[in-house]
Order: structure tokens, then sequence, then C-alpha cells
């Protein structure tokens, strides 16, 4: 985070990868122990081992960016060599192991097949209860409204101890990752000291 980034209105996000033509990462079960660590106040271990496998036409480009689950994002190794000290401020960069179908031989391990699960380990009381909706049935808040003293705004993302399987993040590391990765992200704004910005409607759906 720069000086010039802590000028700007505070905004918070969430990512997801974009609907274009791009491969996506599909997470095994563990993703569930990854959320009840986070629902448990992230105490005790959390798993380390993770396997996935890709989704989509395999004609397609693979995302760097390949995974919607709220809780769980994926990056490639592209972009973890960009941005890994800032990464790692907020949580650990975990291996992912692909799993190819049985029919096709694995390719040669390229440095842009290495991809990492990124768990963030930073839950932070930050929301405003009274100006927020309620959560729903899954927890998930529709309208967020944050303290901005309580933002954790020098970190890359972070989770809200209300909602806290949903990562969210932080405008300035947003802007580095669109910078990066251009039309393979989707961004959603969930809430901005901005007035004139227009929250999503449904930031933490599908």
């Amino acid at each position: 985070m720069t000086s010039e980034d802590q000028k700007r209105p505070l905004s918070v996000y969430r990512l997801l990868p974009s609907m274009r033509e791009f491969q996506v990462l599909r997470l095994d079960n563990t993703v569930v122990d990854v959320m009840r660590w986070q629902l448990n106040g992230s105490q005790g271990d959390h798993p380390t081992d993770f396997t996935a496998e890709w989704g989509g036409d395999p004609r397609w480009r693979k995302s760097d960016f390949p995974n919607g689950d709220p809780s769980t994002p994926a990056l490639s190794r592209r972009v973890v060599d960009h941005l890994r000290n800032d990464l790692t401020r907020a949580g650990s960069l975990l291996p992912v192991h692909i799993e190819y179908p049985e029919k096709s031989s694995r390719p040669p391990v390229l440095q842009e097949d290495e991809y990492f699960l990124y768990l963030v380990e930073r839950a932070v009381d930050c929301l405003d209860p009274q100006r927020s909706s309620p959560p729903d049935q899954l927890g998930r808040i529709q309208t967020s409204v944050f303290r901005p003293d309580a933002v954790p705004a020098e970190l890359p993302a972070f989770r809200s101890t209300q909602f806290p399987i949903g990562v969210c993040w932080n405008g300035w590391m947003v802007d580095r990752l669109a910078d990066l990765l251009g039309d393979q992200l989707e961004i959603r704004l969930v809430w901005s000291e901005d007035s004139t910005l227009d929250p999503h409607p449904n930031p933490w759906g599908f």
C-alpha cells in the first residue's frame, strides 16, 4: 500500500473469475474444512493440502484467478511472483495439486501451471451491524457497511468476523490485480466510503 493509496476513499470488494472463456479450478472437499476453520474463529490447524481439477473447455486459457469460492481464492504462480510480499501480509499461499484426467497424459510441470490457494488468516471486527443487512441462511450479508476506522486498509485482503467465510479485498490490491489480470477478473464492490459508487446488489452470490 503506497502513500497515494492511503489518500483514496476506502473500498472493499469481492473478486471472482470472469465469465469469459477461461478454464477455472474446481477444488476438492478440503474447502469445507477451510470453511469450518474460518467459522471456528481460525483456531487450531487449518488444511494445507489441496487438490483441484480444471473445468471448462480445454482449448481455453487457464485463468490466473481460477476459483470463485468466496472463502478460498486461488492464484497462479504469475500473480504470486508479482504480489507475494503484499499477499503474505494477510495470509498464507498454499500449493494446489492439480489432477488431470486418466485418459490424458499429465503435461510437464510448467511455471504457469502452478497454483496456490490464498488462505486469508486475518478476521477483523469491522462491520457495522446496525447499518448492514442481516445475514441470510448461509451467513451472507447482502448489504455491508463497514466502519472505516476498523477496516484493516493496510492489508491486501481480510475477512470480517460477521461473515468469516468471505474474503474481502481492499481497493488498492484490487487495482494491482486488475492491472495484472485485466478481463480475467469479475470485480464486485461490497462497500465504499465514496457515496457516488454503487455496491453490487448481490456481492456474495454467483
